[in-house]
């Protein structure tokens, strides 16, 4: 072991790892990105979650008691309805997560000791169900103004929660629909993401230069068949969670079908921009992991979405995963349909089409 030699190559990696910026950007990127993403963007203490009320009593008892649900600060009031029904269809939607419903008979249940306020949660998401346990600890005065006794909490609670979708509150029925999204994410865009590199690399690029293939016509035929393998994967994840995790299926398959071509679309026009980026498969697969690192922690995967700042929120819906979990739960567990929830859809849409635009503009028939 000779000394100078050894001290020679390090020197040599250390000048190699400078001039390969992707890799410098991740020796210091990745620790700053998961040090502002777990200490800053992911909260499990949930505030602010989209509410729906409808104060059928409509009395100075029961809008004392939404103020004090308000609060809490754990939801927003963004709907004001006249029937339950009503908040049954938005939280269908997606569009609140939680309904707040105080009936008619309000004041003759406080006089009884009753149930008083129901609170419809949408249990397709499990932290959603552990914030509307919160709500259900606030007290509610009794006919006479004062706390309800405890004896009286014991016997009956003033205000129940009716968890809709998943009311056993099975991980397996929230995580099965996302790993969908998760594998598509990070098959597709890797697939996608070495493919013009290893053109390259292989010599092929020559044989495309001489051929009379546009760019677009380039760009589309080696996305179309990873669009099949990805439509493969959708029906392996979901056969494997009915079989294994019973898994259930209330909306229409088809819908969910469109919904994984949308986010598969728009992973494969990611990785091909990627792709003209890089100059190695192992700088693409470097930049893929920027991308999957984010998708991953910000989605609302793996940590509530709900509980991030507003800033990261406006991050993640710039992401293709955000919006196909609120497609895929919504159709596979609430049974919403496609077009239901098209804000999403316009979403995939529109970053399908700004990624693939930028990737066709930027290759170039040419070995430089």
């Amino acid at each position: 072991m000779n000394g100078r030699r050894l001290w020679a190559v390090m020197l040599k990696e250390l000048r190699q790892m400078r001039r390969d910026r992707i890799t410098l950007a991740m020796i210091v990127g990745i620790p700053v990105m998961q040090l502002l993403l777990f200490g800053y963007a992911i909260n499990t203490n949930l505030r602010d979650l989209p509410a729906g009320i409808a104060d059928q009593a409509d009395t100075a008892a029961s809008r004392a008691l939404v103020m004090d649900i308000v609060a809490t600060t754990v939801v927003k009031p963004v709907r004001f309805e006249q029937a339950p029904q009503q908040l049954m269809d938005a939280i269908r939607r997606g569009e609140i997560g939680i309904g707040i419903v105080i009936p008619a008979d309000f004041e003759r249940r406080r006089a009884e000791g009753r149930e008083q306020v129901q609170i419809l949660v949408d249990g397709s998401d499990n932290a959603m169900q552990s914030a509307a346990a919160q709500l259900a600890q606030v007290p509610v005065a009794d006919a006479a103004g004062a706390a309800s006794p405890a004896t009286r909490l014991l016997s009956q609670a003033p205000i129940s929660v009716v968890a809709f979708f998943n009311p056993e509150r099975r991980s397996a029925v929230n995580i099965v629909p996302g790993l969908v999204g998760v594998i598509l994410t990070m098959t597709m865009v890797l697939f996608t993401g070495v493919s013009i590199v290893r053109e390259r690399e292989r010599g092929n690029m020559e044989l495309l230069i001489a051929t009379p293939v546009s760019s677009a016509e380039l760009m589309v035929g080696k996305v179309l068949p990873y669009v099949v393998i990805g439509l493969v994967q959708t029906t392996l994840v979901l056969l494997l969670g009915l079989w294994l995790f019973q898994v259930p299926m209330v909306g229409h398959v088809l819908h969910v079908y469109l919904a994984a071509a949308l986010l598969i679309v728009a992973n494969l026009a990611l990785g091909l921009l990627i792709s003209t980026q890089a100059r190695s498969q192992f700088q693409a697969m470097q930049i893929t992991f920027f991308v999957f690192l984010p998708s991953i922690l910000l989605s609302g995967f793996m940590f509530p979405f709900a509980g991030m700042p507003a800033v990261v929120q406006w991050i993640a819906e710039l992401l293709p995963l955000t919006h196909f979990l609120r497609l895929v739960r919504g159709i596979m567990l609430r049974g919403a349909s496609l077009w239901e929830l098209w804000p999403d859809v316009l979403a995939l849409v529109a970053f399908t089409t700004v990624m693939m635009t930028a990737a066709i503009l930027r290759f170039r028939k040419r070995l430089d």
